[in-house]
C-alpha cells in the first residue's frame, strides 16, 4: 500500500523551505509520496494578501516538478468550503482506497491539535508526522491528556532541514520592491514577477 503524506498549507507562495521538508520526508523513508495540499480560499475570511487558489496551485506545480516524490494537489477545491482536515483525509481515503495517509504538521500545530475538528478522530484513524519549527528544537511533543487513550501512531523528525523562509517574509520583500527570488524555485520566481504578483506594479 503506498504511503502519502499529506501537508496542507495556503502556499502563498510555495517556498524552497516547503519543497526541502518535504522531499526530506520521503528521504527518510517516512512516506512515499508527499501531496502538498493548497487550501482554498475561505469565502468567510477574506484576506487580500491571498492569491486565488489556482495561481497558488500552478505556482506549487512549478515547484514541485523537480521531484518525482512530489505532487501539488487541488484536492480540496472541490470539497465543501470551509474545509477541515477531518474531512479531507475522509474524502481522500474514499477517493483512493488502496493508499495509506499520513497527514504532516508542524509541532505548533499539533500543540493545538486538541482544538481541531475531531482531532481525537484524526490521531485515531491518521498517522501524524510532526516537523519542528525551529532547527535547534529538541522537545519531543507532548501528547494532550485528552488523546491519551487514543491508539495512534506519531512520528517526530529529528533535526530536519529547515531553511528559514516564511511565505509572509517573500511577500514583504516583494511588496517592496526587493528580491526574494532567493528563497523560491526559479520558476516560482520567474512566474510571480511575470504576472506581477504580490506587487502594486
Amino acid at each position: 500500500m503506498k504511503r502519502i503524506g499529506i501537508f496542507g498549507g495556503s502556499f502563498n507562495p510555495i517556498h524552497l523551505g516547503h519543497t526541502t521538508l518535504a522531499a526530506y520526508i520521503c528521504e527518510q523513508g517516512m512516506v512515499d509520496e508527499v501531496w502538498l495540499m493548497v487550501s482554498p480560499q475561505n469565502p468567510l475570511k477574506q484576506d487580500r494578501t491571498l492569491l486565488d487558489e489556482r495561481e497558488r496551485l500552478a505556482m506549487s506545480r512549478l515547484a514541485v516538478a523537480p521531484y518525482h516524490t512530489l505532487k501539488a494537489s487541488d484536492f480540496e477545491f472541490t470539497l465543501p468550503r470551509p474545509s477541515y482536515t477531518y474531512h479531507t483525509l475522509k474524502a481522500l481515503r474514499k477517493a483512493y482506497p488502496d493508499y495509506e495517509f499520513h497527514l504532516i504538521i508542524g509541532e505548533d500545530n499539533w500543540n493545538c491539535f486538541d482544538r481541531w475538528y475531531r482531532g481525537e478522530d484524526i490521531i485515531r484513524e491518521t498517522p501524524i508526522i510532526v516537523y519542528p519549527r525551529k532547527s535547534e528544537s529538541t522537545e519531543e511533543p507532548v501528547l494532550n491528556e485528552q488523546f491519551s487513550t487514543s491508539v495512534f501512531q506519531l512520528s517526530f523528525l529529528e533535526h530536519p532541514p529547515l531553511l528559514p523562509y516564511s511565505s509572509t517574509e517573500i511577500r514583504s520583500l516583494i511588496a517592496q520592491g526587493n528580491d526574494a527570488s532567493h528563497m523560491l524555485h526559479p520558476n516560482v520566481a520567474r512566474y510571480i514577477e511575470e504576472n506581477h504578483l504580490y506587487s502594486d506594479k
